[in-house]
């Protein structure tokens, strides 16, 4: 029997093909989608899939469960995550997009949204649909029961492509002043199909000022080339060889539903995600205070310090938020901010419903890049002005009683901001008080569980490598002592 709490996520749902999710399970989902967030208002759900081998099987039974409620559906086809919010907000629809993003092909799962591409979570609405589908899967009379044909809802069709690569492009114009040469690696995923819509001729628009170098552009949910996730260095190499091998400009690596953008410069060297949100917020802000005085911008507590400190020297405010795309969201809307960054190369856009777009952040760096004749390099080096330690996970038995214990060091050090808005985060600022036995400097580190697993997550920066390297240090060897027994048990 399925046990639907085991894969449905904070902010989506994802599980094994076959043994945690099938077409039974979907199915359910669909029904319980179909009675929790479709109404007269919205009584249709747009649903798109990428290219995994169980897609088009998972969209067809999550068909069936919705049609079988009365409610109707429009099939997109092939498409990624971005493709889907688009559609969301052309069609004012809720959305289903199947997709496990960068997860091995074995994988499967949903993202959901209302109508406008507004997230669904656990707290607005995802925990109602797995409550209602588990219960369905329970009965078994709900399994065997077929809906009356009379009154079953309507599929249809329609091809959004030329649409999402139309609104995109009418988002940032690329300047013609310069030819811009690039790679892209595909990953084997659906930036095989939304790269050459976007940045080719592949809808029919007009050509743009760029030589496009393809990488693994074959649609392949087994992943042939390397795992679809470029947050692992490792999935990142053939496109640093590739970008100085010909000559490039810089390059760009898309996730497996290409929802993230994740760019390369022209020695090959990655540039941080911080670094990319930073550079999308200045050109957002300085187009947004044309309206409005001082622009909002979002972005997650374990982006660099340089994003807040570009925001504010743009003219904008930055507002700071938990990490993960449904808070961000929330929060985006709640401040109709014009731009929203995390460290996970998750980029979002009031222009585009205040939802993620990697190939929009894409579109910036192009533009940028072609506004000036220096290269990517000397570009980016305005917004990457610290150190950081990368994600650091450690397995612990006891995620609470290790972080009270670094809460308790760490909060006797002089000058020290600790808040928990997400996990634990302990700041000393520029120019703060410290002993003489303390390093000085601006310092940050985040300390926050997983939500599936027993890891503890670390990301630490510093105005400093030594003394980033001296804090990370510091924290890990608390963390990963072992606890005393009274504690443990």
């Amino acid at each position: 029997m399925a046990v639907l709490n085991d894969i449905v996520k904070a902010n989506d749902i994802r599980g094994l093909v076959g043994e945690q999710l099938d077409a039974s399970v979907v199915r359910a989902l669909g029904a319980a989608f179909a009675r929790v967030i479709l109404n007269d208002d919205s009584p249709e759900v747009v649903v798109g899939h990428d290219m995994r081998d169980s897609s088009p099987e998972l969209v067809a039974a999550f068909a069936d469960g919705v049609t079988g409620e009365g409610r109707d559906v429009v099939l997109i086809g092939l498409c990624s995550t971005d493709g889907l919010y688009y559609a969301s907000g052309a069609l004012d629809e809720p959305g289903v997009m199947f997709t496990a993003s960068h997860n091995p092909a074995t994988y499967n799962g949903l993202k959901l949204c209302r109508s406008g591409a507004r997230p669904i979570g656990l707290d607005s609405g995802l925990a109602g649909i797995r409550d209602l589908a588990q219960a369905l899967l329970d009965q078994p009379s709900w399994r065997d029961t077929e809906p009356d044909p009379a009154g079953r809802g309507k599929v249809r069709e329609e091809n959004l492509l030329q649409g999402y690569a139309q609104h995109l492009r009418g988002l940032v114009q690329l300047p013609t002043r310069r030819r811009l040469k690039i790679v892209v690696d595909a990953g084997n995923g659906m930036a095989g199909l939304t790269v050459p819509a976007v940045l080719g001729g592949g809808t029919g628009l007009p050509g743009l000022p760029l030589e496009v170098v393809p990488m693994y552009f074959e649609l392949d949910g087994t992943f042939p080339n390397h795992e679809a996730n470029p947050l692992d260095p490792e999935n990142l190499r053939d496109l640093q060889a590739a970008v100085p091998q010909h000559g490039a400009d810089l390059g760009l690596a898309f996730d497996g539903d290409a929802d993230r953008c994740f760019v390369v410069d022209e020695r090959g060297e990655p540039v941080s995600p911080s670094a990319i949100a930073a550079l999308v917020a200045s050109r957002e802000i300085a187009k947004d205070r044309q309206n409005r005085a001082k622009p909002v911008v979002i972005h997650n507590l374990i982006t660099s310090q340089t994003v807040p400190e570009v925001i504010a020297e743009s003219g904008g405010e930055a507002v700071r938020t938990r990490v993960g795309h449904a808070f961000i969201k929330v929060e985006m809307a709640n401040t109709d901010a014009v731009f929203g960054g995390e460290h996970s190369a998750h980029y979002y856009f009031r222009d585009f419903w205040f939802a993620d777009t990697g190939m929009l952040a894409a579109l910036h760096v192009l533009a940028a890049l072609g506004e000036q004749d220096g290269p990517l390099s000397e570009l980016v080096a305005a917004y990457d002005r610290y150190t950081a330690s990368g994600e650091i996970n450690s397995k612990v038995d006891d995620v609470a009683a290790v972080t009270a214990r670094v809460a308790e060091v760490f909060g006797q050090r002089t000058g020290v901001v600790v808040d928990d808005l997400d996990g634990l985060t302990v700041t000393h600022p520029a120019g703060a008080e410290i002993a003489d036995d303390e390093p000085g400097g601006m310092w940050w580190f985040n300390l926050r569980p997983s939500n599936t697993e027993p890891l503890l997550r670390l990301n630490a920066e510093a105005a400093e490598p030594a003394v980033m390297e001296l804090i990370r240090d510091e924290v890990l060897a608390l963390v990963r002592a072992p606890l005393p027994q009274s504690d443990a048990e």
